[in-house]
Formats: structure tokens, sequence, C-alpha cells
């Protein structure tokens, strides 16, 4: 037996003659302060002990003789050596003394913080987690941290009582791809932000930013914690978190997820998100009803403070839902969409799409029928569908290609693009060319909302902000007119112009001009038509010229002398935007891609 590296004999476990078994301890040594065990690998007697306890040995240099019978010396000479655990306790205290501490993060150890969560119809942070994440691919930054009240408290009581200091971090999985998961949990302290999960929050963020990882953020929680004691501040206000959440926007996905009540720090850190997914009893708000009331603004009941219904109304939400199973389901869905392609797609019934636009041009639909007939089956994800009302945006997939959708909605003032229609459309922009998704823009508008009301609202600055989205896009931008394409919408529909497109095509009930063609009759003639009586000679002369219009802006005319690209069956659509979207190319970021907030 040699040694295996240059050390000091602490202690002879077995003496000369003694029988020993494989993987026996025979002699500790200590090298830099620290003992090697050395162990028999095989069976058989010790033999002579050449180094005593104390004195120094020399790599390599023999030990002690270990023999072995003569029937096992050609098996132990040409079997690998291997080292066994032999002799060791069933269970080590110190992974016992871990466990036990671990276990008081867990939900089985609090089944009252648990009952009353579950008595509320809401998930604990651990069950929205592990419902988020793929089996068993959850691993957790920070679950020892209590509350950094320990002048107030004792650790017995911070350790059962403020585990993971109310918020749950770390990494898992989401549809096979790595996310940053962070989960303020509202059974510890309300869900506020106290020093320590402040502090978990900033390791994340630097994770994610560091290693360009999604995030997503279960927000639900009362914002700043006055209670904790160990740090010496005044006010608290030093801190990264919030500047270091901000700083993810345009890197990577950031989605919020709510349920209950999200109020302070806790609605601030959520309004940063891409995108905000929430209950139907969920409120949000810049301040509970103890800093309305300390700011002496009235007395209110939380659920009074920004509900569902007004925050999803005004577009703060984005995606409403019914409960937290169906609200993890969505985020689920939507990191799907900057995950990649899919291989596994249904395409619609493509010969539908001719009927989508109907005969008579003054008859009203739904464009999202177009929108789910040009999109691979059940693909379709629309966001801030009570908000902007007169823009449809969506993520959805073209044969298995993930794209951000844009289409007017002709159900609401004709398709006109009014102040936050445009704010919705520009943002959406923002949101697909920051994460590289191509855009489909459907256009049926008649332009831009105007008259005395639209423009009190600043439509000017808010529609404009379009023309600004588009033209930094460094995505594909492919335009499909289904109808009405007029005026300056038209154009911020298209990039800002019909050639500013990858491709800018038009179904056979396209029609274009540069405003409504009722309105550009009556303004263009309206020397020839008030030649006329008022009545039935004014308004044949008027169907006449209208009819010239349309006849002029046709789509095949547009076709003909270049404005577009072409005129296609509408059943021929997919076929386009997948040869397009193959074609186009998603340029790298010249610099930093801001999402607005709004």
């Amino acid at each position: 037996m040699r040694s295996p590296l240059q050390a000091q004999v602490v202690q002879w476990l077995v003496a000369s003659g003694d029988a020993v078994a494989a993987g026996d301890v025979l002699v500790i040594l200590e090298a830099m302060k620290m003992e090697h065990e050395i162990r028999a690998t095989h069976a058989g007697r010790l033999g002579e002990v050449y180094f005593e306890a104390g004195e120094a040995v020399g790599e390599g240099e023999v030990l002690a003789a270990l023999t072995a019978p003569t029937e096992q010396l050609t098996e132990v000479l040409l079997s690998p050596i291997s080292v066994t655990l032999q002799g060791l306790p069933a269970e080590r205290a110190d992974l016992a003394k871990l466990q036990a501490r671990l276990s008081f993060t867990q939900d089985a150890l609090r089944p009252d913080a648990v009952a009353k969560r579950h008595a509320l119809g809401l998930r604990t942070a651990r069950e929205n987690i592990t419902d988020l994440c793929d089996t068993g691919s959850f691993v957790e930054y920070g679950a020892l941290a209590v509350a950094a009240q320990s002048r107030r408290r004792t650790a017995d009581d911070l350790m059962r009582n403020t585990p993971a200091d109310g918020m749950v971090t770390g990494i898992g999985c989401v549809n096979g791809q790595r996310v940053v998961v962070m989960a303020y949990d509202f059974t510890v302290l309300a869900g506020t932000q106290g020093m320590r999960n402040h502090q978990k929050t900033d390791r994340m963020l630097g994770i994610a930013l560091q290693n360009n990882l999604p995030v997503v953020l279960f927000a639900e929680g009362g914002g700043g914690r006055p209670g904790d004691v160990d740090v010496a501040i005044v006010a608290g206000l030093n801190l990264a978190t919030f500047a270091s959440f901000a700083r993810l926007n345009g890197r990577v996905p950031v989605v919020g997820v709510v349920a209950g009540r999200c109020f302070a720090g806790n609605a601030a850190l959520l309004g940063c998100c891409d995108v905000i997914i929430a209950t139907r009893d969920s409120n949000i708000g810049m301040g509970g009803p103890a800093m309305v009331e300390g700011g002496g603004l009235g007395v209110f009941k939380p659920e009074q403070i920004g509900p569902s219904g007004i925050q999803h109304g005004n577009g703060v939400i984005d995606v409403l839902v019914d409960g937290e199973v169906q609200a993890v389901a969505v985020a689920r869905q939507y990191l799907s969409f900057f995950q990649g392609a899919q291989t596994d797609w249904q395409a619609p019934p493509a010969e539908a799409l001719r009927q989508v636009v109907p005969e008579n041009r003054l008859r009203v639909y739904d464009t999202r029928t177009a929108m789910q007939g040009i999109t691979d089956e059940g693909s379709v994800l629309q966001l801030r569908t009570a908000f902007g009302l007169g823009i449809h945006t969506a993520l959805a997939r073209v044969g298995g290609r993930p794209v951000g959708m844009l289409a007017n909605n002709p159900l609401h003032l004709g398709g006109a693009i009014d102040a936050d229609a445009a704010d919705k459309a520009a943002r959406f922009m923002q949101l697909c060319n920051a994460h590289g998704l191509p855009i489909v823009s459907l256009v049926d508008t008649p332009g831009f909302m105007v008259g005395p009301d639209t423009e009190a609202t600043a439509q000017v600055r808010h529609v404009s902000r379009m023309f600004v989205a588009a033209a930094h896009l460094r995505v594909p931008l492919l335009s499909v007119v289904l109808r009405k394409g007029y005026g300056l919408g038209a154009m911020a529909m298209t990039g800002g112009g019909f050639h500013e497109t990858l491709a800018t095509v038009a179904w056979p009930t396209g029609e274009f001009g540069g405003m409504g063609l009722e309105g550009a009759v009556r303004l263009g003639y309206r020397k020839e038509l008030e030649a006329l009586p008022e009545g039935p000679e004014r308004e044949a002369l008027f169907e006449q010229l209208l009819a010239q219009q349309y006849d002029n802006g046709s789509a095949i005319n547009m076709a003909a002398t270049l404005e577009i690209d072409a005129v296609i069956d509408p059943a021929a659509t997919r076929d386009w935007l997948v040869a397009g979207l193959q074609a186009g190319q998603i340029k790298a970021a010249s610099g930093t891609l801001a999402i607005d907030t709004w």
C-alpha cells in the first residue's frame, strides 16, 4: 500500500496481522490540515507497517503490506480499484440538520397558512412555481433566508414564520428552456418587500441579465416592509432592485403574473413587465388602502383599488384570466413564442379565407376571423383585448414560426386608428422588435381618427408613435390589405409606407386612396356636386363619382402601378407569409431595444 500524497501519519486503525475487508479504513493521513482516509483495495491481512503515527511519508512511499489469499491475487490485480462506503451511519447529522431546516420552507409544514390560502381560492407561491416549471426542473436560490428582524423576534420564530423572507426565487425550465422565476409569498408578511428578498431579487435579476434568461414574476404583495430593523436605514430608497428590473427591458422577455392584491413596490415591478397576466379577482395599484388613507385621500377597501375590470380596460392588464391555473398556462404559452419554432402544427382550411371579407364593401366583419384563418390552429394569443379596441394585437404562429400580428378592427370606429389603438400598436411593435419576432399586419382602415374630440386626446402625438416604432424595426414586416387601405393610417400599418415592408399584398377586396373614398369625392368634386340641386340628381352624380374612385383605387390597379407588390387569392395568404418569413432576416440590434411600459 503506497501513500497517494506527501503527508503525516495520524493514526493506524488496524494492526499488523489483522484481517481486513475491502473498503476498510486502515490509516489516516494528514496534509495541509486535511485528513485523508486510506482504505483497503481488497480483502486480506495487514502485514508489516513501515511508518508510525507522527511520521512523515512521501508521495508513493510504501505504508504497509496488505496480503491476500493466493486464489484472490489474480482477481485483485486484474480488477479496477474501487472505494466503498462501508461502516458509515445511515444518515449523516449535518444532512439531517439541513433537511430539517429546509422543511420549514415547504408548504407541508405550514398547513394553516396553506389552508387559509386555499379557502380564498388561491394557490401558494410554491404551487404556482411547480405548475409553471417542467417537472423537477426548479432549483431554488436563497431558500434559507428569513426576515431581517432578529432584533425584535427569535430565530425560531423567524424560521417558522418568515420562510425564504416571503419570496421564492430560482431557475426552472419552462417548455424545456431555462427561466428565472420569482414569486412573492403572500402567506409570509403579506408578500411584502423585505431587505433580504430584495437581495434575492437583485441576485436573480443579475443572473437573468448576464445569461439572457427570461423572467417570470408572481407579483402579489403589499409593497415595501417597514419592520425589517436589522439594517440601519432611514427611508430605504437606496435600492438597486427597481433599476435592475427595468434594465431587463428589451433584453429578455419579462412576464408578470398577478392574483389577489398587488400594491406599491410590487406593482412598480409588475408595471415594468413586457406583459401582465392577471386574474379577475386581482387588484393592482401604486398604493394600497393604508397608503391612500395616509395620504388623506380617503378610506377604501383593497378591492376598491385598481380592480381587474378597470386595469384591463385601461391597458394595464394584457391578458385577463379566470384564475391562477389559467394564468400559469398563459405564461407558459406566452414564453413559448420566444423559444423558437415548433414542428408540430396544423394549418386551418385555406379556402375559408375567401369568405372572410363580405362582398358588400360597407358590411362590417371581424378581422380576428382572418387572424385565425391565417395562423396555425390554436396558436393565437391576443393581448390587451379590452384596450385600444381599434387594433387587435396577438402572438401567433405561421407554419410553426412565431410572429406578432396586428389587425385593424372595422367593428370599432370602422377601423379608424385613435390614440389608444395607436399606443397599443406602437408598443406591440416594440415588443416584437426587441425579442426578434417578425410582424404580420392585416390592414383594413379608413385612416387615423379625426375631429375636435379626437384631437383633444393628443392624437397627433399618439398616432405618430406608430411611424417612429416602425422606423426602428429590425424584424421583417409583412402586410396584407384585406379591404380598406386609406391615408396615413394605412401607411402606419405598413411600416410608414407600402414599400417599407418586406411585402405588401392585397386581397381582391382591397381598395385604396389618399383618404376615405366618400370623403375624397365630396372634397374633390365639391363644385360639381354643389352645381346640382340637393336630391336624386346630386346623389346620382355622387354615386357615379364614387364608383369611379373605387374602380381607380382597386387592388388590381394598385398592383398594376406597382404601389403594392401583388393581389393574391386569400387562400394563398399563408403561402405568401411562409415565403416571406423564410426570406426575411432579423437584423442584429444596433442599440438598446426598449419597450415602452405603456
